[in-house]
């Protein structure tokens, strides 16, 4: 079998996996240990980026005509490929993540929506968060001024009642000092009614 079908599946393969790819990342895997290499790859697995080793004339060959064929300056010794067709930031977040643990990873350069990045640049991409943080935080933004809309209508329902409370109980002395002054008018009027009487009854001077 010639060397061009042997080849031409392995681009085939690479060229479907970059299609519709949102980002491309190489890296240099060499010195990981095998159990590095599972656990790194469980992990990028899980945030749903595809890794894969291939050779880099296969790469080269897929590259061409494409968004990623600015990655062929970078196809220079063993070289591994991180692909993510959902998350952009993906492949690189893992990967940086991954690197401070095992130090003989190394990110040689990445295409992210259309741009390339060089190594120094892919660490500004790793430090954006995952789609999922975004949107938590977006949310929890959301949530932040409703939550402290209904506190501070909690907090007026409550001094609007202390508030209706204190003005009847300042009624009460008002009403005491209403009563008071009623009533010395109110015995007053039997004595000056029995005055009346008396001079009434008396018999007039002559």
């Amino acid at each position: 079998m010639a060397k061009v079908e042997i080849k031409k599946p392995i681009v085939e393969e690479i060229s479907a996996a970059i299609k519709d790819a949102q980002s491309v990342v190489l890296v240099d895997y060499r010195g990981l240990t095998v159990e590095q290499d599972t656990k790194l790859r469980r992990e990028l697995r899980e945030a749903g980026v595809n890794y894969k080793v291939y050779k880099n004339t296969m790469m080269n060959f897929a590259f061409k005509g494409t968004d990623f064929e600015s990655l062929a300056p970078f196809l220079e010794g063993p070289s591994a490929v991180a692909i993510s067709a959902t998350d952009a930031t993906a492949p690189a977040r893992v990967l940086a993540k991954f690197a401070k643990t095992a130090d003989k990873l190394e990110i040689k350069a990445g295409v992210v929506e259309g741009t390339l990045y060089d190594a120094e640049g892919m660490k500004s991409i790793a430090s954006i968060p995952s789609r999922e943080e975004l949107l938590s935080k977006l949310l929890g933004s959301i949530q932040s001024p409703i939550t402290n809309f209904a506190r501070v209508m909690n907090q007026l329902a409550e001094k609007g009642g202390a508030g209706e409370a204190a003005p009847a109980a300042e009624a009460a002395p008002v009403a005491e000092e209403a009563k008071a002054e009623e009533a010395p008018a109110a015995e007053a009027a039997p004595a000056e009614e029995a005055a009346l009487a008396a001079e009434e009854a008396a018999p007039a001077e002559g």
